[in-house]
């Protein structure tokens, strides 16, 4: 929480104003019954409350007869007129004490009977002219109530509009560093973790927050608030009444106690099972493909079932706790309710109390009980927040294993790199190379040849400095590669890999990915060095032709033939291959024979190859055994040597014949 909160400090003067405007909402909210209940009070039961004699020239001045009242007085012990209601009718009973005055507020039927005989009867015409101010006080507190109505309404857009920007910029800030924090990660850690979950991380989780800022920090002041509010007001008002009005509050607390438990338990156990359906469906959606050619469609669809049907209850369980809470609450807000009617009737038949504060409870008894009902289930929601906070602290909190160096080195890299005394290892101390030490000069071509796990491509790795070594030391140019900038470095590298990854945009966009330095001219130049514009040239829209996610409608060759312009493009100083022609068919692969010899002129070549066919061109050739170098030469040298290479090269050969 202490993290999530210091999102809030760049927006802090935001939430002080959405907190002044929550404030006046809340008066608002509990203004409002109290406006209604006065008008009840002092306009609707206006005829119970006495009139004296007056002057003409009174503003507040009604007339009767022939002379004039009014209601508008602190206090009279004689000349008293007051309007009762007998049987549908209205009476004046007129100069009278105050004595008198009060005792017709609790007269019973027969009393009003009695006194109504020496009383003067009223017809419409009086009552309209004694009661043309209860009428304008009615319509006063009307256009009071609309004014309060219209002003929250302002107030309340005012604030949703503030509170969503506000947790729009925080999801956008929030989403922008959790996605560049994945970027600056090893490729250590996506070996560890499914792309599904990281997807989850990004969109889900984050969005989970999203309702924290927007939503429930302000309604959770707000309904706090408002409980409280509501408390002071009932007290002030009757006291007794109060008190009754709380009497279910003990029920209330238990079973909002008992729905935060059960609540929070069933966010977390829904959040964990989106996390594996998303992790399942981004891994066997990438792999479609080989699901299909091993005919394993029924399988994986049994296990998505299950792991569907299981997000299923537990998001059923989710229902089921708010299906169950929000009724109880209901129910014991409406014996709540009872008690205040059966109660309140009871005083107001008594005197002891007005019609006008009876309503002023009813209504609050039936909006006292929602902020609790809300304030419970925002702390099952807070939990949830928290939970998808925690996800996504655990990838922001996950520290970088390459880091670049603080003061870096300045350099202009040429393209000598040595290898020192190498020893380095994936996991532990299970080493993959060991005492490995070797020197490319600037501009030559070295090719690595193995058995698979010999170590070849763990080498090209520690080159751009994907991992870190245990140790020994790599230089580039005499410095350090440790001490050289990351993105100076591997600015450097142009790698060409085995497996070629295209992103869903067209042709122009997986040369140039994004550099507004490549210009189109630098594109179609690199694509016809090495021979892309051959297919490209044929496409429809040539080099805007667009090219769908992992480039499913290109061939494995034309892939590889983009993956060499993007290489090209880029100008690198050293250039690495990865089995970057084992792809390639034969006719293709002539195709890009001269290009490659272009594109490693004047560069410094790594080559990874298991067809020794393509590697005998090389200056040297390194031999890779267990880890260790076994031998280097050239590819006359190596054969002459009658060693490991002799006898891979003779392998390879008989299988040709």
């Amino acid at each position: 929480m202490k993290q999530l909160l210091t999102y809030l400090k760049p927006h802090k003067w935001t939430m002080f104003i959405a907190t002044i405007l929550v404030l006046f909402i809340i008066v608002i909210e509990l203004y409002r019954p109290i406006i209604i209940g006065n008008a009840i009070d002092n306009n609707i039961n206006g005829y119970s409350k006495p009139y004296i004699e007056t002057t003409k020239d009174d503003k507040n001045a009604v007339a009767y007869k022939d002379i004039y009242l009014t209601k508008d007085f602190e206090e009279a012990d004689n000349g008293i007129y007051q309007i009762i209601l007998y049987n549908d009718s209205y009476y004046m009973v007129e100069d009278i004490d105050k004595e008198q005055s009060l005792s017709l507020n609790n007269a019973t039927n027969q009393e009003l009977e009695e006194i109504s005989k020496n009383a003067t009867l009223l017809d419409k015409e009086d009552l309209k002219e004694l009661r043309k101010n209860d009428f304008k006080g009615i319509i006063y507190a009307a256009g009071i109530y609309l004014l309060i109505m219209l002003i929250g309404f302002v107030l309340n857009v005012i604030n949703t509009l503030m509170l969503q920007n506000m947790g729009q910029k925080i999801i956008f800030k929030m989403r922008k560093e959790v996605f560049e924090h994945i970027h600056s990660l090893s490729v250590n850690f996506f070996n560890k973790e499914p792309v599904g979950k990281l997807v989850t991380r990004v969109t889900n989780d984050t969005e989970a927050i999203n309702e924290l800022f927007t939503t429930i920090l302000i309604k959770l002041f707000k309904n706090i608030v408002k409980i409280f509010g509501f408390a002071v007001v009932m007290f002030y008002k009757d006291f007794k009444l109060a008190i009754l009005s709380f009497l279910m509050l003990p029920i209330v607390a238990i079973l909002t106690f008992t729905f935060k438990h059960f609540s929070r338990k069933a966010y977390r156990i829904t959040r964990n099972k989106i996390t594996d359906l998303n992790t399942f469906l981004a891994e066997h959606i990438s792999g479609m493909k080989l699901i299909q050619i091993f005919a394993k469609e029924k399988e994986k669809y049994e296990e998505f079932e299950n792991k569907s049907y299981e997000l299923y209850r537990a998001s059923w369980r989710e229902v089921m706790t708010f299906a169950i809470f929000r009724p109880c609450i209901y129910f014991v807000s409406v014996i709540a309710l009872v008690i205040i009617i059966a109660s309140g009737s009871n005083s107001v038949l008594n005197g002891t109390l007005s019609v006008g504060t009876l309503y002023i409870f009813i209504s609050y008894i039936n909006s006292f009980f929602e902020p609790i009902q809300e304030l419970a289930e925002q702390f099952g929601t807070l939990q949830s927040s928290i939970a998808s906070s925690e996800k996504i602290f655990s990838i922001l909190d996950e520290k970088q294993d390459i880091i670049s160096p603080k003061n870096p080195t300045p350099i202009d890299i040429n393209g000598k790199i040595e290898f020192k005394n190498v020893w380095f290892a994936y996991e532990n101390e299970d080493y993959v190379l060991k005492n490995v030490s070797f020197t490319i000069e600037k501009g030559e071509k070295v090719a690595f040849v193995g058995a698979t796990g010999a170590g070849k491509s763990s080498i090209l790795n520690l080159i751009g400095r994907y991992f870190d070594i245990q140790k020994g030391e790599i230089l580039i140019d005499g410095v350090n590669i440790k001490d050289i900038d990351i993105d100076v470095l591997r600015g450097a590298i142009g790698q060409v890999q085995q497996d070629v990854f295209i992103f869903t945009g067209d042709i122009k966009g997986n040369i140039s990915l994004g550099n507004e330095k490549i210009t189109d001219e630098k594109i179609k130049e690199a694509s016809e060095i090495v021979n892309a514009s051959s297919f490209i040239e044929k496409l429809e829209n040539k080099y805007d032709e667009p090219v769908t996610e992992r480039g499913s409608t290109l061939s494995a060759g034309q892939r590889q033939l983009l993956s060499f312009a993007r290489t090209l493009a880029y100008e690198p100083k050293i250039l690495v291959l990865d089995e970057a022609t084992s792809n390639i068919d034969t006719e293709t692969e002539s195709l890009i024979t001269n290009a490659l010899q272009n594109l490693m002129k004047d560069r410094t070549t790594i080559m990874v190859a298991h067809r020794l066919s393509t590697i005998q061109h090389a200056d040297k050739i390194i031999v890779m055994h267990k880890g260790e170098i076994k031998e280097s030469g050239n590819h006359q040298q190596l054969i002459a040597n009658n060693g490991i290479y002799k006898r891979l090269y003779d392998v390879q050969l008989d299988k040709k014949i």
